[in-house]
């Protein structure tokens, strides 16, 4: 047995103090916290705080020197934030338009895209004037794409208003659409040239959406960062009830984890694939429930981490321990961790396995898949046979507890 094991990260797992440098902005009340993600020439700010909407026109003034813009948002989103975010503008003398979309998952589609590129075409934006993304992750996604393709490439600022598209989808550079082959099969890699992550926001989120939003926050404690998961063992639930500067504190150190990896592998060519912890199983889980709200990607996320862990136990890489006590953590804060969780899907092996095999990080037709061999210590591997997947989604779906683990070799 073989598995691929990415270059190792910067080891900044003894301390819980790499969540953004403390930040004093104009017309915010309080200390805002700053992530840099170091890309050369490309390299652009983090900023998360409660507050920051209100002077967001300001901060792209200051930023990329621009005097006109484009916000793409959607009907829900505009419903609570668009007028604030355009008096900022307008405070900061920004002249721009607005495009607003469906929301839900069914708008990153091909027919959304082309709707807003000749939506921004008419608006006459150049390629020095960036396309706001006003929104969640598929806003952002979507909004980034079109920013990617746009004249051959437009600036772009993110200013992301869900927890998962503050800690996760906004920081990075990936966008894209889906196709009826999977999710995200379809985009670029185009960095924002500003992110805006006002932390305020999230008040007008339903639980279920904030909830969605902390499995990210989970899969970076469990991706390489123990003591940041023990943290959260700890504080989760103040992270998700918005109390005392737990929620920035989480999202910065979501923000600098992610930069790390992405800093040191832009495009996915190796460690980048760790932040896709629990997304390949969690992607065929939400392929097949059909992206009709029953399964949000955070909760597939959720489910799709507790079936790496548990492919891992079985793999003799992980202990036991370890899975449960993941499982008893992302089941006590509220999330799914079974598919039988999710009312309404006829669940099945072959309906999973179809997806699987179009996940974005194959290579030569070889599913990667990340695994663990324990909390904080996961690892890419390219040796994952489908037969052995499909066993372990057998006994997901039948309701069969992982017994003792099987020594690899």
């Amino acid at each position: 047995m073989t598995a691929q094991t990415a270059t190792p990260l910067p080891d900044t797992r003894n301390r819980l103090s790499d969540d953004g440098e403390l930040v004093t902005l104009p017309g915010v009340a309080a200390p805002a916290r700053r992530v840099r993600v170091p890309l050369d020439d490309r390299a652009y700010d983090i900023l998360v705080g409660d507050g920051l909407l209100p002077v967001t026109g300001r901060l792209i003034r200051e930023t990329m020197g621009v005097r006109r813009a484009a916000v793409v948002t959607d009907e829900t989103v505009a419903g609570h934030h668009l007028a604030v975010l355009s008096r900022a503008l307008d405070d900061a003398g920004i002249a721009h338009g607005t495009i607003i979309l469906p929301p839900g998952e069914g708008t990153k589609r091909f027919g959304s895209l082309e709707t807003l590129l000749d939506g921004l075409l008419a608006s006459g934006i150049e390629r020095g004037q960036p396309v706001i993304a006003l929104g969640g992750g598929v806003v952002g996604d979507l909004a980034g794409f079109a920013a990617a393709v746009l004249r051959r490439g437009t600036r772009f600022v993110q200013v992301p208003t869900t927890l998962l598209a503050q800690v996760d989808s906004s920081v990075g550079g990936k966008t894209g659409i889906n196709t009826s082959h999977g999710k995200n099969l379809v985009g670029a890699f185009h960095q924002p040239g500003l992110v805006v992550a006002d932390t305020g926001l999230l008040s007008t989120l339903p639980r279920r959406e904030l909830l969605a939003g902390y499995a990210e926050v989970v899969k970076y404690g469990a991706i390489d960062d123990a003591p940041f998961f023990d943290w959260l063992e700890r504080r989760g639930a103040e992270v998700i009830a918005g109390a005392g500067s737990a929620r920035d504190q989480a999202v910065a150190r979501s923000c600098a984890a992610k930069a790390r990896i992405v800093a040191a592998d832009e495009t996915e060519t190796g460690q980048r694939a760790l932040l896709n912890l629990g997304h390949t199983f969690g992607h065929a889980f939400e392929a097949m429930a059909g992206y009709d709200g029953r399964l949000l990607h955070g909760e597939g996320v959720a489910i799709g981490m507790v079936a790496a862990f548990r492919l891992s136990v079985r793999r003799g890489l992980c202990p036991m321990a370890d899975l449960e006590r993941l499982t008893a953590h992302l089941a006590a804060v509220g999330l799914p961790t079974r598919p039988q969780d999710v009312t309404g899907v006829d669940w099945t092996v072959d309906g999973l396995m179809a997806p699987i095999a179009q996940d974005k990080k194959a290579r030569e037709g070889r599913v990667r898949y990340i695994l663990a061999r324990g909390i904080g210590r996961s690892f890419i591997a390219d040796d994952v046979a489908p037969a052995e997947v499909a066993a372990l989604l057998d006994d997901i779906l039948a309701g069969r507890p992982e017994g003792p683990a099987v020594p690899a070799g």
